[in-house]
């Protein structure tokens, strides 16, 4: 078994074995939480210029998208598209995910003026393809497609319900423009 470490950087390299040892090892939560927190502190870090307000929400954001993303992708995954072998529960996509929110530690350079914006953006993108790994694997699909489609569902209804709830909490003006 690979060392937290190991794995982190086996995440960040979209090493589909890496993902396929978290997912079933069951006493993996404690670390994709511990890699989720790390990045979500790089980013709450990366936004200090934004205000304390702004980093400390950024942080708490990192968590609760993180439970929320998984668990949309787990019924989108499982009960709207699944393959005839998928099989998976909501802990195997909270830790195949929270490991591949390890790109985001690279979000700590935000704070630097112009090369921020440019590494949050690789992060972003970095991130975006290492869930695509994990929930490839997490959902033991065949088709890296099938996996690409389940993130990008996720993610439209993620972002709506995200407008929702600034909505709901009066933030509409800080999402909309």
């Amino acid at each position: 078994m690979a060392s937290f470490v190991e794995r982190v950087v086996g995440a960040a390299r979209l090493d589909a074995k890496v993902y396929e040892e978290v997912e079933a090892d069951t006493t993996a939560m404690s670390q994709a939480m511990a890699v989720v927190a790390a990045a979500a502190a790089a980013s709450g870090v990366g936004s200090f210029g934004s205000g304390a307000v702004t980093a400390v929400g950024v942080m708490v954001a990192g968590f609760v998208g993180w439970f929320v993303w998984a668990l949309l992708t787990w019924l989108i995954g499982t009960k709207v598209l699944p393959e005839p072998g998928t099989s998976a529960d909501l802990g195997q996509l909270l830790r195949t995910i929270g490991f591949s929110a390890a790109p985001g530690i690279l979000n700590v350079l935000g704070i630097i003026p112009v090369v921020g914006f440019i590494v949050a953006l690789v992060a972003a993108l970095w991130q975006l393809a290492a869930m695509v790994v994990a929930v490839r694997q997490a959902l033991d699909y065949r088709s890296t497609g099938r996996a690409v489609l389940v993130c990008f569902i996720g993610w439209v209804v993620y972002v709506a319900i995200s407008i929702g709830v600034a909505l709901v909490m009066g933030l509409g003006s800080v999402v909309l423009g």
